[in-house]
């Protein structure tokens, strides 16, 4: 059991960390645990699905902290003012593709820039991560 808590537990901190603007590996952890077989699916996929969001979330919150300190958007990097483009013209759906790599952490540092509505953007962020890891998921598990 100890050990369960352990393997989910650093699960959802890989997870938490892909998230974030530092690197990651959660989806080859999540396909390892998947693999091994000790643990239900929908605990994997859970714990992966709730810190890779809270760390997109993290994310979200520099972008809110940016916001006030330098509120022209100019001053962003070239990645992040791509990003700020696309959920501008796309708005609040765009943050759906929040997991895919590089782009993702960019989407929710927009997101939190433009304060969009923090609970809708959630979800969506949410759901978008949840059917990436759904995915990894079905094809290892």
């Amino acid at each position: 059991m100890r050990e369960a808590w352990f393997e989910i537990g650093g699960l959802f901190v890989s997870a938490f960390v892909s998230a974030t603007i530092a690197p990651g590996g959660s989806e080859a952890v999540l396909a390892y645990l998947l693999a091994e077989g000790r643990h239900p699916a929908l605990a994997l996929v859970g714990a992966a699905t709730l810190g890779n969001t809270l760390g997109a979330m993290t994310t979200w919150g520099l972008g809110m902290l940016a916001a006030k300190r330098y509120p022209a958007a100019s001053l962003l990097p070239e990645k992040s003012q791509k990003a700020l483009d696309v959920v501008m013209k796309r708005g609040i759906w765009a943050l759906f593709f929040s997991w895919l790599p590089v782009i993702g952490d960019a989407l929710c540092f927009a997101g939190g820039w433009l304060k969009l509505p923090l609970l809708t953007g959630t979800l969506v962020i949410l759901l978008g991560k949840l059917g990436r890891y759904g995915a990894i998921a079905w094809v290892f598990g």
